[in-house]
């Protein structure tokens, strides 16, 4: 009696790019925005398993053919874990159960706005179905205005529209802005920007200072009470 053959699945030789050894960003405001965009949504979702954030990886999306490939500047993805063994080095779409990124986040420049606007619009849209993507420009000089957000409908793009001077994104739960030519992150629930590093540094070096200031105070009032103690008449 003849049985049907079980499937074995092909095994998988493509070689797939995790690098380019391209610069991190075309100009120091490019390498500046990419930093203070990616650290504080790793801060913000540091102790979440389940949210992976980052930053100029390769996203494949087709298995076996390592030419289908694109390179975001900034992604974040829901429901996948954050760490894996072995640690990813490019993000494989058919490698975390389909799924693609759910924003993204990208510098525009001079040698990117086409690709960004066009390519990348496509390819978000129609290939990955990224629910929400982003682009900001920190010169002015590409986009007007230089702070775009798109959210997928009905397989359309469309666009977002400011509330209060800023864009929210549905999925990140945030608001996007610029400060001059930086972009920033809005949490409308506590009603503060999520600090860039700078200013995270400066938290953790006011927290030192007062730290010290109040062990400082505790070892006065220590002393304070050793003299007292040795002023009193022996029991």
């Amino acid at each position: 009696m003849a049985t049907a053959a079980t499937a074995v699945p092909a095994r998988d030789h493509t070689f797939y790019i995790d690098s380019d050894g391209k610069p991190v960003g075309e100009t120091p405001r490019h390498v500046l925005n990419f930093r203070y965009t990616l650290e504080p949504l790793e801060r913000r979702y540091a102790h979440d398993p389940n949210v992976f954030v980052a930053g100029n990886m390769f996203v494949h999306y087709v298995q076996f053919d390592g030419n289908r490939h694109v390179s975001p500047d900034i992604f974040v993805v829901f429901g996948v874990p954050k760490v894996t063994e072995p640690e990813r080095r490019s993000y494989r779409t058919w490698e975390e159960n389909g799924k693609g990124p759910d924003a993204i986040i990208e510098l525009t420049s001079a040698s990117t706005r086409d690709e960004d606007i066009e390519t990348k619009f496509a390819l978000y849209r129609d290939v990955l179905k990224v629910k929400e993507y982003f682009l900001f420009d920190p010169y002015g000089e590409y986009l007007r205005p230089r702070l775009q957000g798109h959210r997928l409908f009905r397989r359309q793009y469309r666009r977002i529209r400011p509330v209060r001077g800023r864009l929210p994104s549905q999925v990140l739960g945030l608001h996007l802005e610029y400060d001059d030519d930086l972009l920033r992150f809005f949490d409308p629930e506590i009603g503060i920007r999520l600090p860039i590093p700078p200013e995270i540094e400066a938290e953790r070096d006011a927290e030192a200072d007062a730290r010290r200031r109040a062990e400082a105070e505790l070892e006065r009032l220590r002393r304070e009470l050793e003299a007292v103690r040795k002023q009193l008449p022996p029991s």
